[in-house]
C-alpha cells in the first residue's frame, strides 16, 4: 500500500511538473499577433494582402524558353554544402520560409510560413507554415523539415551557415506547422530575418544520405523549378514546375515565367562571348569593359537582333579587389600593403583600357549609404571613441582614398612613394630586385586569377611593380581548380569581389572576422584577424536603429580601409546586358537592378529571333557529315598535286 500511494504521489508530482515546464514555456514563448512580413526596423513596403511586388508584371505569360552561359564546370547540385562545385542556378529547386523584395533594403514576406511571430526583444521567432506548402513529390513541408535543415546546415552544411547561425541556439517543431527559433540572447534584430532565408531541405529525402558529399542527383525540392536534364559539367536544364504550390501568391505572382532555363558551360567569358553571337545563347551580362565598347559589331547588332541595353541600379556595389592574403608572411606588414597600392595606376587603367566606364571604389559598402567616403561624422566618432589607439589615426582625421595619378606626372610620384613605405618595412634595392633587408629573401608573389580577359590589366601593374624590384608571377587557372584554392586560401593574392546587402549584418562575420579567418571556405579571403574588426561586426549585429547601423557600418568601413587588406578596384551603376530580341521585361527596375526571374518571352520576337539565327534548322539535328563533298576535294587536291608533280618532272627534263 505504501508503494502504492508512493507511486501515486509521484505520478502527480510528475504530471505538476510538466505542467508547470509547459506553462512556463507558454510564458517564455507566448502566442503573439502573427505578421505577414518582417523587416531589420519594423518598416515595410507592402501591406497585408498586397497582390504582387511593384517591379513585376503580374499578368507576364507563362511559356518558353531562356539559355544562358556559365563558365567553367560543374560536379553537384546540393549548393549548400562545401565539396564541389555546384550546378549554376541550383537554387531554383528551393524555397525559403519567407521571400525578399528586390525593391527595399531588408524586408521578407511570407512564402513557405504565411505569417511570422516575433517579440520585441526579437529573442526567438516563430514560423507558422501553410498547409498547402509542398515538394516535388507532393509531401507537405512541415516543421519537422524545417527543424531537420536547421539541423543539417549547421553541422554538415557550408561553413559560412555555421557563422550565420552562431547565434541560433535550436529550433523546435511546436507543431505540424509551427515551428520556432531560439536565440543565444535577444537584440539581434537580423535573427528572425536570417532564419527566415534558410533553404527548406525534405527530411524523409535526406535522412539517409550523406549530406557532405558531392552528387548529381536531382535532390528534392519545393522551389519554382526542378532538374529536366543533364550533361554532367557541361549543361544543366531546368523546368518550370507546372503545378508549382506557390505560383499565385504574391511573392511570386509575375515571376518564373520561363518553362526552360539551361546553362551551358564555356571554359571562359571569351569563348562564351563569340559563342553568344553565334546565338548559341540568348542573353549576356557584359563585365569586361574592353568587349562592351569594342566586340559588339556584328551584323546581328545591325540588324537590332541583339540589343545592348544598360539597367541602372542603386544597389550596394561592395568591393571588388586584389586581395592580399595577410595569412602570408610577405604581407603581413600593412606598410608593404599600402605600398603596392601605389603601383596600381587607376586613372591610366580607366582610359586606356574601360573606355571611361567605371567609377573608382573607395568604400568595402560603395554604392551605398553605408560607405564612409566623406569625413568623419559625430555618430561615427561616438562608435570608435573606444578604439582610439588601437586604429591607424588616419581613420579619425583623413577619408581613405585609394592612390591616384595624373596625367602630367604618370606613376613616377607614386612609385616612390611606394619605395619609402618599403624601406621603411624593411626592404632594399639590391641588384635591381627588392629583398628583405635582414634575411635577403626577394621579394615575390603570384598573383592568382581565372579569367584571362583580366591579364591586359594585370600585365601594367606588374610592370610597374617590377620598377619597384618586385617579381609577381601572374597565374591564370580553370574555374575549379580557383574555387578550390580559394576556398583553402591557396594563394598570395587573389582577385575578390564582396558584394554587400542592402543591410548589412550577420554575414559580416563571415567576411572580416578572427572567428572566420581559417575557416576553410570562408569568405575572409584577407584573413583579417583584428580584435577592433571584430567588435565592430558585433555592434553592426546589434544595431538598434537604421541610422545606428549606418554610423557603425561606416565605422567598420573605415578601419578595413585603413588596415590597407586590398588594393580597391571599380565599379560601375548599371549592368550591361546584350541580348537576342525574343523577351519582355517590367517597365520599373528596382534598387537592386534587373531581375532575370520577372522577364517572359514574347513568342513572336522569340520565332523572329530563332529564324534569324537558324535555330530550326539545328534543332532538325546536325547536318550530314560532308564525306562526298570532302572526297570530292581530296581527289581534286590528288589532282592537282600529281599534275604539277608530272610538270616539274617534265620541265626538269
Amino acid at each position: 500500500m505504501k508503494h502504492c500511494t508512493f507511486l501515486v504521489v509521484a505520478i502527480m508530482s510528475l504530471c505538476v511538473g510538466t505542467g508547470a515546464l509547459r506553462a512556463q514555456e507558454s510564458r517564455a514563448f507566448p502566442d503573439l499577433p502573427p505578421q505577414h512580413a518582417i523587416s531589420k526596423y519594423g518598416d515595410f513596403k507592402y501591406p497585408p494582402g498586397f497582390s504582387h511586388f511593384a517591379y513585376v508584371n503580374p499578368a507576364a505569360p507563362k511559356g518558353g524558353r531562356i539559355k544562358l552561359a556559365a563558365t567553367g564546370t560543374f560536379d553537384k547540385l546540393n549548393p549548400f554544402n562545401l565539396k564541389g562545385v555546384a550546378a549554376t542556378g541550383a537554387i531554383l529547386l528551393f524555397d525559403t520560409l519567407m521571400e525578399g523584395a528586390a525593391d527595399e533594403p531588408l524586408s521578407l514576406y511570407g512564402l513557405v510560413a504565411e505569417s511570422i511571430e516575433v517579440p520585441d526583444d526579437r529573442a526567438w521567432a516563430r514560423f507558422n507554415l501553410r498547409a498547402r506548402a509542398r515538394f516535388h513529390d507532393g509531401s507537405p513541408i512541415t516543421a519537422e523539415d524545417v527543424v531537420h535543415t536547421f539541423s543539417l546546415l549547421k553541422t554538415k552544411g557550408h561553413p559560412r551557415y555555421r557563422l550565420y547561425l552562431k547565434n541560433v541556439s535550436k529550433a523546435v517543431a511546436e507543431a505540424p506547422n509551427r515551428v520556432r527559433f531560439e536565440f543565444t540572447s535577444g537584440g539581434n534584430r537580423e535573427l528572425p530575418l536570417l532564419v527566415a532565408q534558410l533553404p527548406i531541405l525534405s527530411k524523409a529525402y535526406w535522412v539517409d544520405k550523406d549530406f557532405a558529399k558531392t552528387s548529381l542527383a536531382p535532390p528534392l525540392g519545393s522551389g519554382p523549378y526542378r532538374v529536366a536534364a543533364l550533361k554532367p559539367g557541361r549543361a544543366v536544364t531546368y523546368q518550370r514546375v507546372a503545378d508549382y504550390w506557390a505560383a499565385d501568391l504574391p511573392v511570386k505572382r509575375g515571376r518564373h515565367n520561363f518553362d526552360i532555363i539551361q546553362y551551358d558551360y564555356y571554359r571562359d567569358r571569351t569563348v562564351a562571348l563569340e559563342a553568344f553571337k553565334a546565338g548559341e545563347y540568348d542573353l549576356r551580362q557584359e563585365y569586361v569593359s574592353k568587349f562592351w565598347s569594342t566586340a559588339y559589331g556584328t551584323p546581328a547588332v545591325a540588324d537590332k537582333m541583339i540589343r545592348k541595353k544598360r539597367f541602372t541600379h542603386r544597389r550596394p556595389a561592395g568591393m571588388q579587389a586584389f586581395v592580399y592574403n595577410t595569412r602570408r608572411k610577405i604581407f603581413s606588414d600593412p606598410r608593404v600593403r599600402q605600398a603596392l597600392a601605389y603601383a596600381f595606376d587607376f586613372q591610366w587603367t580607366n582610359v586606356a583600357l574601360f573606355y571611361k566606364l567605371y567609377r573608382r571604389t573607395r568604400s568595402y559598402f560603395s554604392n551605398s549609404d553605408f560607405a564612409a567616403e566623406g569625413p568623419i561624422t559625430a555618430g561615427e566618432k561616438a562608435v570608435l571613441a573606444r578604439f582610439r589607439g588601437q586604429v591607424p589615426d588616419e581613420v579619425f582625421t583623413t577619408p581613405y582614398r585609394p592612390p591616384a595619378t595624373k596625367p602630367a606626372s604618370g606613376i613616377r610620384p607614386n612609385l616612390m612613394k611606394a619605395q619609402k613605405l618599403l624601406h621603411e618595412a624593411g626592404w632594399i634595392m639590391r641588384d635591381e630586385r627588392l629583398v628583405n633587408e635582414k634575411t635577403g629573401e626577394p621579394f615575390h608573389f603570384e598573383l592568382l586569377l581565372n579569367n584571362p580577359s583580366f591579364e591586359r590589366i594585370t600585365g601594367p601593374f606588374v610592370r610597374n611593380l617590377a620598377r619597384l624590384g618586385i617579381s609577381v608571377r601572374v597565374r591564370v587557372v580553370d574555374t575549379s581548380q580557383y574555387q578550390n584554392r580559394r576556398k583553402n586560401f591557396a594563394y598570395d593574392m587573389t582577385l575578390v569581389v564582396w558584394r554587400q546587402s542592402l543591410s548589412p549584418g550577420n554575414e559580416q562575420r563571415n567576411l572580416w572576422t578572427s572567428a572566420s579567418a581559417d575557416v576553410a571556405g570562408s569568405a575572409n579571403f584577407a584573413g583579417v584577424k583584428n580584435p577592433v574588426v571584430d567588435a565592430l561586426v558585433d555592434e553592426v549585429i546589434a544595431a538598434p536603429s537604421r541610422q545606428a547601423l549606418i554610423d557603425t557600418v561606416r565605422a567598420l568601413d573605415r578601419v578595413l580601409l585603413w588596415g590597407h587588406y586590398v588594393i580597391p578596384n571599380w565599379h560601375s551603376r548599371s549592368d550591361r546586358v546584350a541580348l537576342w530580341d525574343r523577351f519582355g521585361w517590367p517597365a520599373q527596375t528596382p534598387d537592386r537592378g534587373y531581375q532575370l526571374d520577372t522577364w517572359w518571352e514574347v513568342p513572336a520576337k522569340a520565332a523572329r529571333a530563332d529564324e534569324y539565327r537558324g535555330i530550326a534548322a539545328k534543332d532538325d539535328g546536325p547536318p550530314p557529315f560532308p564525306l562526298r563533298s570532302i572526297l570530292i576535294l581530296t581527289a581534286m587536291v590528288g589532282a592537282v598535286v600529281a599534275w604539277g608533280w608530272m610538270f616539274r618532272r617534265k620541265w626538269r627534263a
